[in-house]
């Protein structure tokens, strides 16, 4: 199946209105994961959309868990299909318990056990200073990209054994902030905290607990947020933004046995953007 230039094997900066590459052609899956179960929050574009495909293809099924875009979640289906790996889709709000509890519900049912939950939904609204954010902004923020992240991880850790992954999308802005996602970058911060607190929480059960922090990468959100994206990325030391097919390998390290030995660190993607911690 053809999927409009998503799989290009060019990882060249995509021009406005080109799709963003999800995975490489020349990319050689090697069963790192073979038959193992992840669910992915915000699974049907972009970054989730790359770590469904790219585990697909190390032998995973996957459930993905989206908010909206049918089309996005159905394209992420067919991909993951076409890797000859399950998926299950479902749709609906993570700020809401009741979707919460369903998602965990459903994948009990159909798998028992899991092995790799990504925890990557999330939002940001831009503003040029802190007067023009909203309390409402605020709220939908912080019960968007953190306090529904804790609830989730809740809710499937009985299901999670030892040798299970937890791997939490973060952001470079959580290490150095940003002066016009200042709500977004405070629930970054919040997750880098969140995922080195659980991590020795969990220790003793050998469940491993890490992230990916990811600086400006082309995904759908870029151009529905941002009025200019002609320098997106430029900033970046590599002068570029990144692709997913680019962040999403570090999410196959992260759930694979070549990382048996880390937890409660986070890998920096973000072009040579030299950041602390």
């Amino acid at each position: 199946m053809k999927t409009q230039n998503k799989s290009k094997s060019k990882s060249k900066v995509p021009k406005e209105g080109l799709f963003p590459e999800i995975i490489r052609e020349n990319y050689q899956g090697s069963q790192k994961l073979l038959n193992k179960k992840a669910v992915i929050s915000g699974g049907d574009s972009g970054i989730g959309q790359a770590v469904a495909v790219h585990f697909a293809r190390e032998g995973a099924d996957v459930a993905i868990i989206y908010k909206e875009s049918d089309d996005d979640a159905g394209e992420t289906k067919k991909l993951v299909e076409k890797e000859g790996r399950k998926c299950i889709v479902i749709k609906g709000d993570l700020t809401k318990k009741a979707f919460r509890t369903k998602c965990s519900e459903k994948v009990k049912k159909e798998w028992g056990n899991l092995d790799i939950l990504i925890n990557n939904a999330g939002i940001h609204t831009s503003k040029d200073s802190l007067e023009k954010i909203t309390d409402e902004q605020i709220q939908k923020t912080f019960d968007t990209n953190i306090i529904s992240m804790i609830s989730f991880t809740r809710n499937f850790l009985p299901m999670m054994n030892e040798g299970g992954r937890i791997i939490c999308t973060t952001s470079v802005t959580a290490y150095r902030g940003s002066d016009h996602l200042i709500d977004y970058a405070a629930t970054k911060g919040a997750i880098l905290s969140f995922i080195r607190s659980l991590s020795t929480n969990l220790a003793e059960k050998k469940i491993l607990v890490n992230g990916i922090a990811p600086g400006p990468i082309w995904t759908p959100l870029v151009k529905e947020t941002f009025k200019d994206i002609s320098t997106f990325g430029k900033d970046t030391p590599l002068k570029r933004a990144g692709q997913p097919s680019e962040v999403a390998p570090a999410y196959v390290f992260l759930a694979s046995e070549d990382a048996n030995y880390i937890t409660g660190e986070v890998i920096h993607i973000n072009g040579g953007d030299f950041v602390g911690g």
